[in-house]
């Protein structure tokens, strides 16, 4: 089989064509970054009128690329949950159409549970039973994944996600958008141990949630003191700070590891997969390589490539597909972000 899917949950509209037996014949992936690089953030409207005008284009390619015709798909996928509503709605109305033009199954996915699926396309084996740990722009939350469609949540944040406290951080320090890259990079001239900032339930072993509203503002403080500012007028001195970031980027991984290793514990499940933007962050992943090896756990991580948003995700509609699990010219999208 040739899986057609279609991405457009947030700001990156891609499509990809995969088969049943996890080959990706093609992924293709049109970045917004350059359209909201000057509001430091994602603009709903300007997503959606950007996913309008690529959706096409990228799925055309997308076919191209694999080296077949339109005809030769066997089924169409789309994420349509959870995301932005203009957003996922491009993308939902163009797999419907093409569905009903080819006469071929539609497949709605969930795109968080596409993110953990993304190991087993990348580690070519099953990944179920595990824990499953999705961080992103907009979601930072922790899964006892019994089957590629069967998630129960364990916790997740309350306020912000870790991605999105990126961003904010490293847009009150200058740093170009997207954030995370951005602060990450400075942070590698910086120490982490300098500010002592705060890891938010980090000692609670009661509870698998995280909080980095709390974190941001402290870094905030750190940065401005209290009262309004200008941080557009801010002179801040490179040491300073890479120094704040490094500390900041420390505290982020420090609670998402803490919650991981503490999920991993509590359930007794030994294998842990993550996926979502965030994973990307190599002291993220260092440390929690580290602390799940001492444990003698098995942990998969989505390569580079597969963590930001992507169609190769997707594939997640084979495991559907095979269940039987198909939906007709009535699926809708499913807009909102995900809250412990």
């Amino acid at each position: 089989m040739k899986i057609l899917t279609i991405e457009s949950t947030c700001d990156e509209t891609a499509a990809a064509v995969i088969t049943d037996d996890l080959e990706v014949l093609s992924s293709v992936v049109a970045s917004q970054d350059e359209l909201h690089q000057r509001f430091a953030g994602v603009v709903p409207e300007i997503a959606a009128r950007a996913h309008l005008e690529r959706c096409l284009p990228v799925i055309d390619e997308a076919v191209r690329k694999a080296g077949i015709e339109l005809s030769d798909i066997d089924a169409v996928a789309v994420a349509n949950m959870p995301g932005l509503a203009g957003s996922l709605l491009v993308g939902v109305t163009a797999a419907k159409s093409l569905a009903w033009l080819l006469d071929k199954p539609l497949v709605g996915i969930n795109h968080l549970q596409g993110h953990i699926y993304a190991c087993q396309v990348a580690f070519k084996k099953p990944i179920f039973p595990c824990i499953g740990l999705i961080i992103s722009g907009g979601h930072s939350t922790i899964y006892h994944c019994k089957s590629p469609f069967d998630f129960e949540p364990l916790g997740g944040t309350i306020d912000d996600a870790a991605g999105e406290s990126f961003d904010k951080v490293a847009s009150m320090l200058g740093l170009p958008y997207p954030g995370g890259p951005s602060l990450s990079k400075c942070a590698l001239n910086g120490d982490p141990k300098k500010f002592s900032f705060p890891r938010p339930f980090l000692n609670d072993q009661s509870r698998l949630d995280f909080s980095f509203a709390g974190l941001k503002t402290a870094v905030r403080y750190e940065i401005a003191g209290p009262g309004a500012v200008d941080f557009k007028s801010l002179v801040i001195d490179d040491q300073r700070k890479a120094d704040i970031a490094a500390s900041f980027e420390q505290a982020v991984v420090d609670c998402l590891v803490g919650k991981t290793m503490l999920a991993m514990k509590k359930t007794g499940i030994e294998r842990i997969c993550v996926g979502g933007g965030v994973a990307a962050n190599r002291r993220f992943r260092t440390a929690l390589e580290e602390q799940v090896a001492a444990a003698g756990g098995e942990l998969m991580i989505a390569p580079m490539h597969l963590c930001t948003d992507n169609a190769v995700l997707g594939a997640i509609a084979i495991e559907k597909i095979k269940a039987g699990l198909v939906d007709d010219l009535s699926l809708d999208a499913v807009p909102g972000l995900i809250r412990s």
